[in-house]
């Protein structure tokens, strides 16, 4: 497809697109949609018949309007032209088309305005003067404002802003009726890796200034200072001090925020991506406190710590080979979520895998996962855990991480063993693209080093996924049982 078919898209309604953590004031208010949506009369006709299906509100009949042409609906200078939209019945009025544009607006809740690359309701000249210097491949996400409730991605390409509308379909979102996404940070990861008939791949995210607190306050996600009680440090995090505390009588853990500057929107956007995502091999996100220049990210407290840790310290005659496949299985499970959501982690690694009291396994620090291209010094990343085409050009997917589950499966049955123990840091990365692999780990079983070595196919298209492999470790948990 291309650039000039993405012409006349419009969006429509977001409600629901944003994740499927909810806090209690979200399901209240999308208990009162389903009341409200119940009352409409039965039998009411849909009158629209376009080749862009587009619909309104499910319940709500829809006729079609005129709307606007161009990537997002406008003639560049804020008036209407000649094209397409439809609107619900009963919509029509002014009057009653802004009270729905406000509530649809007020449903982008916390879990987008987090996300860096989101600008919020900024006009179409101020999104062209934000995006300087006019790098291909520069872009921001933001709202319509010539029609309220739709969004708009902008992106540089041969020094011009380029402005793509996204419209919401059957609980998907589209640019193209082509390819449809949950929310939209799956789709600026697809249009990151594929630029798939626009004009270019999404390259580089033009982060906002300052993240809006508010919205985590107003969508349930803050948590009071006074039911707080902070006790000691028990670790460090990239952020600041992580420590235990005690909320309502229970455990958690507080990673702390002391320089509420900068780094605070990178600290909540991973709050902002933690509230899209609840699996029982994740970390759990509790909430977040507010308190004069700290903020407090809360989690739910694993008190066996690391999974490094854990195998470093108990070693062979403590770890039997039903814990390890056990490890090995949980990572698996939390990772294969985030795989059907769209997220990639970029640091799966023993150390980023968390104990509980019951010693289930559980994926921590996937917040930390974005939607744009890594763009940073390589020299940052971890380099033995890191697969070779993200080391080298900067692309990161869910292949990448499964070259790190790789690792990681080769951690757990070498008992916290450091990766190629016998190379060299600096000579790792020449060793890996010659095609190099570590061996199998004492007592591995050759099941599990061929997933291993599957997973560090130079390749990323032939390494398996990890539904794929969650199915393989489930046969050999029941073979282990």
């Amino acid at each position: 497809m291309n650039s000039a078919q993405l012409q006349g898209h419009i969006i429509q309604p977001v409600v629901g697109i944003i994740g499927s953590s909810l806090s209690l004031q979200q399901q209240q208010q999308q208990q009162q949609q389903q009341q409200q949506q119940s009352s409409i009369p039965q039998g009411t006709q849909q009158v629209h018949h376009m080749s862009n299906s587009l619909h309104g509100p499910i319940g709500i009949p829809s006729v079609v309007v005129p709307a606007a042409t161009g990537h997002d609906g406008s003639n560049g200078v804020g008036g209407p032209s000649a094209s397409w939209n439809c609107v619900p019945v009963g919509l029509s009025s002014p009057t009653t088309s802004a009270a729905a544009a406000a509530q649809r607006r007020a449903e982008v809740n916390a879990k987008l305005n987090a996300m860096p690359w989101f600008h919020g309701r900024i006009k179409r000249e101020e999104a062209e003067s934000l995006l300087k210097p006019r790098e291909d491949g520069l872009f921001l996400v933001r709202e319509s404002t010539n029609f309220p409730g739709d969004y708009t991605l902008c992106v540089c390409f041969n020094e011009k802003v380029e402005h793509y509308r996204i419209k919401y379909v059957d609980n998907k979102l589209t640019i193209d009726d082509d390819e449809y996404f949950d929310h939209l940070g799956q789709l600026v990861e697809h249009y990151t890796l594929d630029s798939d008939g626009l004009c270019t791949k999404l390259m580089k995210a033009l982060p906002k200034e300052e993240f809006c607190v508010k919205d985590f306050q107003d969508n349930g996600w803050e948590i009071k200072m006074e039911d707080l009680q902070l006790k000691e440090n028990i670790g460090k995090g990239e952020f600041g001090d992580v420590m235990l505390g005690i909320l309502k009588g229970e455990k958690v853990a507080v990673k702390v925020l002391k320089d509420a500057g900068r780094a605070s929107n990178k600290f909540l956007a991973e709050a902002g991506v933690m509230t899209t995502l609840e699996h029982e091999n994740l970390v759990k996100f509790i909430g977040l406190v507010f308190h004069d220049k700290y903020i407090y990210l809360v989690t739910e407290y694993m008190s066996k710590g690391s999974l490094v840790d854990y195998l470093r310290s108990r070693g062979r005659q403590h770890i039997s080979r039903k814990d390890q496949i056990n490890f090995a299985y949980d990572t698996c499970c939390g990772m294969e979520y985030l795989e059907t959501k769209k997220v990639i982690h970029r640091d799966l690694a023993a150390r980023n895998v968390l104990i509980s009291e019951d010693c289930v396994a559980k994926v921590s620090d996937f917040g930390l996962a974005r939607d744009e291209r890594y763009t940073g010094d390589s020299s940052k990343l971890p380099i033995k855990w890191t697969a070779p085409e993200a080391l080298k050009e900067g692309k990161f997917s869910n292949k990448t991480d499964m070259w790190s589950f790789g690792i990681l499966l080769w951690e757990i049955y070498s008992f916290g063993r450091v990766p190629y123990p016998r190379i060299p840091l600096a000579d790792v990365v020449k060793h890996v693209g010659s095609g190099y692999k570590m061996e199998a780990p004492e007592g591995c079983p050759p099941e599990i080093y061929e997933m291993m070595r599957q997973a560090w196919d130079l390749v990323p298209e032939k390494r398996p996924t990890f539904a794929e492999l969650k199915r393989r470790l489930y046969n050999c948990k029941r073979e282990t049982a």
